[in-house]
């Protein structure tokens, strides 16, 4: 059992140093604009480094400030990117830690799951992992007091992860997040095509149709999707965008696509 998960990519994919960090994590949110009327209860946002990918993730971050004090758990599923995995991989920690503090593993919500053959708990899923690291800060900088079930998703079904997701669904104290980038490494055109197809999926909650050109995180957005239907859900799309758009050339981008669900 792990005390702490440490940050990995802190001085990387964000800055290190916390006063620097919530300038730009406060400036991001600063510049995005909140839509009228929406609450989410879940929202799926990018995880790049910030310089590509957070002006996007702020789009969505930004929409629960009217919420920030009754959401005190976040249900938290993003791609392995580096270990190799099957089903669901949890973490022993008990405190996640990011250069603005430690963020406290809910081991009772956690303990929900751990019953179902899909869920283990795997430290080397977690120990270098950048996708769930990377909305630490913004959660830090938008909730109050908060808990976190982390989740690294590998060869999983649509199912395993949709009932994770149920037995964690919780109520308004309870937000479900699922990082992923759209598509990866094509002409700026293509990849503005291929992610508008993405977004017409999830703004339909067509779950069948994400294929692995869609979304590097397709799988736990397949489960949520399947979940919103059931839970009568609608999906708006807050922002989407590439790294042509933000801090990149546009020859071979990386897609962000930012949503809500409420």
């Amino acid at each position: 059992m792990l005390e702490e998960r440490p940050a990995a990519v802190a001085g990387a994919f964000y800055p290190a140093e916390p006063e620097a960090l919530s300038t730009h994590i406060d400036a991001y949110l600063a510049a995005a604009h909140a839509k009228d009327g929406i609450i989410p209860k879940a929202v799926i946002v990018p995880h790049a480094g910030y310089v590509y990918s957070g002006p996007v993730a702020a789009s969505a971050y930004v929409q629960l400030s009217q919420a920030r004090a009754a959401i005190q758990r976040v249900v938290l599923l993003g791609p392995t990117h580096r270990v190799a995995i099957r089903g669901l991989a949890t973490s022993s920690a008990g405190t996640f830690r990011t250069p603005l503090g430690c963020v406290p593993v809910d081991r009772e919500a956690q303990a929900q799951v751990l019953d179902l053959p899909q869920v283990r708990i795997d430290d080397r899923a977690h120990a270098e992992e950048h996708s769930l690291e990377v909305q630490l800060p913004f959660l830090q900088r938008v909730l109050e007091k908060f808990s976190i079930v982390p989740f690294g998703v590998g060869d999983a079904t649509d199912s395993e992860v949709a009932e994770v997701l149920e037995r964690l669904w919780g109520g308004d104290e309870t937000l479900l997040v699922i990082s992923s980038d759209l598509s990866h490494y094509h002409d700026y055109e293509t990849a503005r095509r291929l992610d508008l197809s993405t977004t017409r999926c999830i703004e339909a909650l067509d779950a069948a149709s994400l294929g692995w050109e869609s979304a590097c995180g397709r799988i736990p957005i397949r489960g949520l999707l399947r979940c919103a239907r059931r839970h009568g859900l609608r999906a708006v799309t807050l922002d989407l965008r590439s790294s042509g758009d933000t801090a990149g050339p546009r020859s071979e981008v990386v897609g962000y696509g930012a949503y809500a669900l409420a």
